[in-house]
């Protein structure tokens, strides 16, 4: 069974991000690239502790764990803010 499911911050990201559609996933499911696995390699695989829509690579930091979001920060990954931030100018 997949622990994939809509965030249940989705109605504020109507507004502020409509294009995204964020799921919250385990490491495992989201198929994450190989530089961010080896910067976690103590994360639990089968955790859902990633919050993201896959298919843009922006993830929401605030259901994301610190750690995993940092090493996504450090690849072409955004977070929903910085995001939101490039698409305004």
């Amino acid at each position: 069974m997949s622990a994939t499911r809509s965030c249940p911050d989705w109605p504020e990201f109507l507004e502020t991000a409509p294009d995204l559609h964020f799921k919250h996933y385990s490491i495992a499911e989201a198929e994450l690239p190989g530089e961010v696995l080896t910067r976690i390699p103590d994360l639990p695989r089968e955790a859902a502790i990633l919050c993201a829509d896959l298919e843009h690579n922006v993830f929401n930091p605030a259901h994301t764990h610190e750690r995993l979001g940092a090493a996504l920060k450090d690849t072409y990954w955004y977070d929903v803010d910085d995001w939101n931030a490039q698409r305004r100018s």
